[in-house]
């Protein structure tokens, strides 16, 4: 789970997403243009293995599976917080979870 500014510095696919209402990477959403080759115009948004780094959960520290996030999927989930920056999205008090 990530905040609406960091929804922003996330990868796009190369692919257009066949459920076209959620999607980021379709025309009729604005991520794409008819006729473009993602593979040649999205130099940023690209894996690169070579330049990215993997960081550490600052909670767990087990390696993160995302570019850029400071805290995994689990750890970010538990605690309500944005994946990349940390900020808090919503309120976990009422909610019954596990401690693993």
């Amino acid at each position: 789970m990530v905040c609406d500014k960091c929804e922003k510095k996330l990868g796009r696919v190369i692919t257009p997403d066949p459920w076209k209402t959620g999607a980021r990477n379709t025309v009729e959403s604005g991520g794409r243009k008819v006729g473009e080759n993602k593979a040649l115009t999205a130099k940023k948004a690209r894996y690169n293995p070579y330049t990215s780094k993997f960081y550490e959960c600052k909670i767990c520290r087990t390696k993160v599976h995302q570019v850029g996030s400071h805290y995994c999927q689990a750890c970010a989930y538990k605690k309500g917080i944005c994946a990349m920056c940390g900020k808090k999205i919503l309120d976990t008090s009422n909610y019954r979870q596990s401690s693993t």
